[in-house]
């Protein structure tokens, strides 16, 4: 129960909380936050983009709640898993911070947000057919309601009618600074693993793709060594897909050079003169946020990470919370923004001419 002041204003009303709880063996309580305390099962810290990575961000202060959410899984099938606002600290209370929102509802019984919010989003028929679902906040009580007019809000958004706090295969759990993908048991068997990703690798690179300048054959390293550039890396120019190895065909003047050029640079491709990023290519490690296991045919914009179609055009259509009220999409290996317009580009190898 809520014990609220009710003579001041919703932003000024201070609350109790005493949550009943009883030992049940047919659930199963995981909770999520920033918070090192042992009732956290998963610390979560911010996740800072790839533009983000040159940056101290170890100085800015966190968004994301001590304690988050709260996950309750039925320990029975078909193992129904809901998500809740907020979570119990070490005295076995409910926290939540002094600028959150709360209300009694007309039942009597009260409810709340966290400071910044738990936002939920459920894609329709993912992995098979994703769309899009419509991002939803969850309150400590688990209920649904729209999102708030910025993200820390003092008012709540409409009741959700009929909506289910229940998290299903693909579901997007975002805390304001680190965004969460859940799979399920049955969702993970369609998925690929890393011994087929490994063998997709191994597949594209038996082709012997070759750089079209340099003539050199191209090669993407294991998935262990996936974050070290290797000599036969392969590059590609993003605007148009073209695959080359790393050379310096068309340098720019030297004034030129620190603007247009670097990691995230802009180059003209040599072979159709289209000017865009180029940038390595990285093949994404993660099965999890895999929606098939097509072939590894396309790379997001402008990071470079590698992935099949149907994969890379389901995350450059989903906008995930990106600041106070912003949505943008995201690529899920790296969690950096995707350029605007077509976040993801078909690539273009070239085989051997022999």
């Amino acid at each position: 129960t809520f014990s609220p002041d009710l003579q001041k204003t919703p932003t000024q009303m201070s609350f109790s909380v005493t949550i009943l709880t009883r030992l049940q063996c047919d659930i199963c309580v995981l909770q999520i936050g920033r918070s090192t305390e042992s009732p956290i099962d998963f610390v979560v810290t911010d996740t800072p983009g790839a533009s983000q990575e040159s940056e101290d961000s170890s100085s800015a202060p966190s968004t994301i709640s001590r304690f988050a959410c709260r996950i309750v899984c039925d320990r029975n099938p078909p193992y129904t898993a809901r998500i809740y606002a907020a979570g119990f600290d070490s005295s076995k209370n409910i926290f939540l911070g002094e600028k959150a929102t709360k209300w009694k509802n007309p039942d009597g019984h009260m409810d709340g947000l966290t400071t910044n919010g738990v936002l939920v989003m459920h894609p329709l028929g993912f992995p098979e057919d994703p769309k899009q679902g419509l991002w939803r906040e969850i309150s400590v009580c688990g209920d649904v309601y729209a999102l708030r007019e910025t993200r820390s809000g003092s008012i709540r958004g409409q009741l959700a009618q009929g909506e289910s706090s229940a998290l299903q295969d693909g579901s997007l759990v975002d805390l304001c600074g680190a965004t969460l993908l859940w799979r399920t048991a049955d969702g993970l068997l369609k998925a690929p693993t890393l011994r087929h990703l490994d063998a997709l690798r191994l597949e594209l690179n038996a082709g012997r793709p070759q750089c079209p300048v340099g003539l050199s054959t191209l090669a993407f390293p294991s998935l262990p060594r996936s974050h070290s550039l290797e000599e036969r890396q392969p590059w590609a120019y993003l605007s148009c897909g073209h695959v080359h190895g790393r050379h310096d065909w068309g340098q720019r003047p030297e004034g030129h050079r620190e603007r247009e050029e670097g990691p995230c640079g802009r180059r003209e491709c040599p072979l159709c003169r289209t000017v865009g990023p180029y940038v390595p290519l990285w093949l994404g490690a993660e099965p999890g946020f895999y929606t098939d296991a097509g072939a590894p045919t396309h790379a997001f914009v402008p990071c470079g990470h590698v992935c099949s179609e149907k994969t890379g055009r389901y995350w450059a259509l989903t906008p995930l919370p990106h600041g106070t009220h912003a949505f943008r999409p995201t690529c899920p290996f790296c969690s950096a923004p995707l350029a605007t317009g077509p976040g993801v580009t078909r690539l273009i190898f070239q085989g051997p001419i022999d």
